[in-house]
């Protein structure tokens, strides 16, 4: 099963977005990675929020996104699409993980995660 591992939100203006969410909300920010800042933010109860900040593409250039990792991008890609879904970003490759963006049938963009095997 498929579980949410984070969010993403992107902004046309990533700094001035980082700058609000530390300011109102006391969100850890950190300097951009990739155009990409992690956000991380835990409560005295050990409840934990990861996620990130980052430049919108030109066709995705606003909006929030969850991650949700699985154990197969191959398979959920495929199944996705048999279900409707539209692939926004292909298969990308980083250090530990594999990511990619569909849009469901509704038009709500996802990111999927495929954890590289250590």
């Amino acid at each position: 099963m498929g579980k949410v591992i984070g969010f993403e939100i992107s902004s046309q203006q990533p700094e001035k977005a980082a700058a609000f969410y530390t300011e109102v909300f006391g969100w850890e920010v950190s300097e951009p990675h990739w155009d990409y800042r992690s956000v991380h933010y835990q409560t005295a109860e050990q409840n934990v929020l990861i996620g990130g900040i980052s430049k919108g593409p030109s066709d995705f250039p606003h909006g929030t996104r969850i991650q949700i990792q699985v154990d197969s991008l191959d398979e959920i890609i495929g199944k996705a699409i048999e279900h409707g879904a539209m692939i926004l970003r292909e298969k990308m490759e980083f250090e530990d993980f594999y990511m990619t963006y569909i849009v469901d049938p509704t038009g709500v963009c996802l990111g999927l995660i495929e954890m590289k095997s250590l």
